[in-house]
């Protein structure tokens, strides 16, 4: 096992963050010692989409083991991580990291694009993941955002706030799908998330040089990104166009990556 770096590298984190990293940082360090291998900032707060006050900050542990002990000693520092927007981080042993390729090749493409380890030795950087497997993990999330937008719509009951969130949940959750069919096609990939759906929008409206019937649009897809930071009241109208498209969105989607040679 290589010995953790003690020293904290925050060079590469904006300036806005460092200081609730350093703090969240320090109290890793004191409650967790050497079972503490590495803290790797993930995800929006490394990007323009971060909005300070608004977003959360995102991280990932890797702990030797992972303990009870571990989860009380994190869990005690929950009033400190709300007050500075940190979120409850992904624990992770480097076990779980090599014998999870397989299986959340989404989620550490996404990571792999997206990182800055401030403490120890960088986690992902030298992963590799293999296509058919992100593939599969594309076609299965989006098949399944499929279901739960159909039943959130359902036990919505017409609520159109509770519509609301659930639209800005899926969009949120088919940032890094959208990430990782780029990938699988060979595609520089976007940090932020309207970049992404633009990247998208235009390489997955055609199919062998033509005009695919499978073709999305992705200015719902911008639209409901926003609603995260705005306050929107939707009057029913527009409720329900907003779910046709993304669920249309996400329907054409998981087509394409049905029918997408490995």
């Amino acid at each position: 096992m290589a010995e953790k770096e003690n020293s904290l590298k925050l060079d590469a984190v904006p300036e806005q963050i460092r200081e609730a990293l350093t703090l969240f940082t320090e109290k890793l360090n004191a409650g967790l010692g050497d079972n503490l291998q590495s803290v790797t900032v993930v995800g929006s707060s490394l990007t323009q989409d971060y909005k300070s006050g608004r977003s959360d900050i995102n991280t990932v542990l890797v702990l030797g083991k992972l303990t009870v002990n571990s989860l009380d000693a994190i869990a005690g520092m929950a009033k400190t991580m709300n007050k500075k927007k940190i979120s409850a981080p992904l624990l992770m042993t480097p076990a779980y990291i090599e014998r999870s390729l397989d299986v959340f090749g989404v989620e550490f493409l996404d990571f792999q694009l997206t990182h800055q380890t401030i403490l120890g030795n960088d986690p992902f950087a030298s992963l590799s993941l293999v296509k058919k497997d992100v593939r599969l993990q594309c076609e299965r999330e989006l098949k399944a955002m499929l279901i739960r937008l159909r039943q959130g719509y359902i036990a919505a009951a017409a609520n159109r706030k509770l519509v609301r969130d659930i639209l800005i949940s899926t969009v949120k959750g088919l940032t890094p799908l959208l990430r990782a069919m780029l990938w699988l096609k060979d595609i520089d990939r976007q940090h932020e998330a309207e970049p992404t759906f633009k990247k998208a929008g235009a390489e997955f409206s055609t199919r062998h040089g033509e005009a695919s019937r499978s073709g999305i649009g992705i200015d719902p897809l911008v639209t409901v990104a926003k609603w995260q930071y705005e306050k929107i009241r939707l009057d029913e109208a527009k409720m329900k166009s907003a779910f046709e498209s993304v669920y249309t969105i996400v329907e054409r989607l998981a087509d394409i990556v049905d029918e997408l040679e490995i």
